[in-house]
């Protein structure tokens, strides 16, 4: 397992952490329900052999199960004797917890009544990373920054993050806090899969240059890339994404990436879903996967990812076959910069 610097902080975390959606009951009426389906025999299972493996970063949500993911966790956490300052724990705010007006977005009013619950549900005095869980198109992002930056103020919380925004509105923010001493988001938590490399286009290039770190979720595209769908499958299909088919996907695309991840796959003896998580963890500006699990099996496939070091040809295949199209500015900035890059020198005479 290798530790990664949390953006610009001096805080390090392991390059894969555990996400907790699946802690909870089943419910077919709710999208995390239709997900969630881990009770705390599982959930301390689940924590342990991830803490064993080196795994010190967690990361959960309020809205995942109502509340019940944190609970879960704040309580394997403690079933397992776990020392506070040995793990990271990174949970949101954002989503509806109830059915009032006040009781979902990133107002100052919802993020400091829901601090305080989450703190309770994972039984914990502080938060390591808090992060806004979408994008709010009322409330001002002044507002925003200005609470979390209490909370850090406040020692409630440590680090604060972002998750789902537009790379305009990073950089606005990050430029709010900086301009203002506000606690800045250190991490964007954002989609990012071989099947899905939307977010190279604009918010990797502005990471890089403001030295944010990133946390991605749905690696394996809700389970698309796990082998188990598209033409050569050896099931029948079945499973999370046959029954919340989401995030969206070019299936055609995603196909053709499959079919050069099974060849990989057998080349190194390993999983389809093994090479996809593999594929994400090469590149150079992701901090951390977060990786889902409802059995130790599922668990133990996904951490095998660290392990396999994919060669220069297997990694220039996988770009190749899932190679973004061109879209503008990216081929003119591409063209004209061209003659601004670095020369040889050559020496005269």
């Amino acid at each position: 397992m290798r530790y990664n610097q949390l953006g610009n902080t001096g805080l390090f975390v392991s390059e894969i952490c555990l996400g907790t959606m699946t802690f909870g009951a089943a419910d077919d009426k709710s999208p995390w329900g239709a997900i969630a389906d881990v009770d705390q025999k599982a959930a301390d299972a689940i924590v342990g052999r991830s803490l064993a493996s080196g795994v010190n970063f967690i990361d959960t949500a309020d809205v995942y199960s109502f509340g019940d993911s944190e609970k879960l966790l704040g309580q394997s956490l403690k079933n397992l004797g776990v020392a506070r300052k040995d793990v990271v724990i990174a949970t949101k705010v954002y989503g509806a917890m109830g059915d009032k007006p006040n009781d979902r977005g990133a107002s100052r009013g919802h993020i400091m009544d829901s601090v305080e619950k989450s703190l309770e549900r994972l039984q914990t005095d502080h938060i390591d990373l808090y992060q806004i869980h979408g994008t709010d198109s009322v409330t001002p992002i002044d507002e925003t920054l200005r609470a979390m930056d209490d909370l850090v103020s406040r020692g409630l919380v440590r680090y604060v993050g972002v998750s789902n925004w537009q790379a305009w509105r990073i950089a606005k923010a990050l430029g709010i806090s900086e301009h203002r001493g506000f606690a800045r988001f250190e991490t964007v938590q954002a989609y990012y899969s071989i099947a899905g490399r939307d977010l190279e286009r604009d918010i990797v290039p502005m990471m890089n240059e403001e030295k944010v770190g990133l946390m991605v979720w749905s690696p394996l595209a809700g389970g698309l890339l796990s082998g188990k769908y598209g033409p050569g499958a050896p099931g029948n299909g079945e499973g999370r994404r046959a029954a919340f088919d989401f995030p969206p996907v070019d299936k055609d695309r995603a196909w053709a990436c499959v079919a050069v991840m099974r060849e990989i796959a057998e080349k190194h003896g390993v999983s389809v879903a093994t090479v996809a998580l593999a594929y994400v963890l090469a590149k150079p500006f992701v901090t951390s996967v977060i990786i889902g699990a409802k059995r130790i099996e599922q668990l133990d496939q996904n951490l095998a990812a660290v392990a396999l070091k994919l060669d220069a040809d297997d990694l220039k295949r996988l770009d190749e076959v899932s190679e973004l199209a061109p879209e503008y500015p990216g081929w003119m900035l591409t063209r004209q910069g061209a003659g601004r890059r670095p020369q040889p020198f050559e020496p005269k005479g």
